[in-house]
């Protein structure tokens, strides 16, 4: 009987080792994706705020504009292409920069507001 009981045991030690081996593993790759998708999470907000802090130091026409209710906005808001957004400059030109840009058209005004 004991000896039945402790060929059962061994037999089951390979299954044994190799189901740990295989969770260890799982859990070793989900780590890992959980710091890449961190790193990229990072690296993508460093670019927003890099891209909002260059919008800041560029020339006269492409400043950040803040508007209450809405929030700061990039690029040149006197464009008929502005997306008025804090991330995206326009439609046309997205990465900018605004001064010089090709496809600039004033805004039309109407009763001293911007149409839209």
């Amino acid at each position: 009987m004991l000896r039945t009981l402790l060929v059962i045991a061994i037999g089951f030690l390979p299954s044994m080792f190799s189901l740990w081996v295989i969770r260890k593993t799982q859990s070793r790759t989900h780590s890992r994706l959980r710091q890449a998708a961190t790193n990229v999470y990072r690296v993508r907000l460093q670019q927003n705020i890099r891209s909002v802090e260059s919008d800041a130091r560029r020339s006269v026409g492409d400043h950040r504009y803040y508007l209450e209710g809405v929030g700061y906005l990039i690029g040149d808001i006197s464009c008929k292409f502005n997306a008025r957004s804090g991330y995206l400059r326009c439609a046309v030109n997205p990465s900018g920069p605004c001064q010089g840009c090709r496809y600039y058209e004033p805004t039309e005004l109407v009763s001293g507001e911007a149409k839209q």
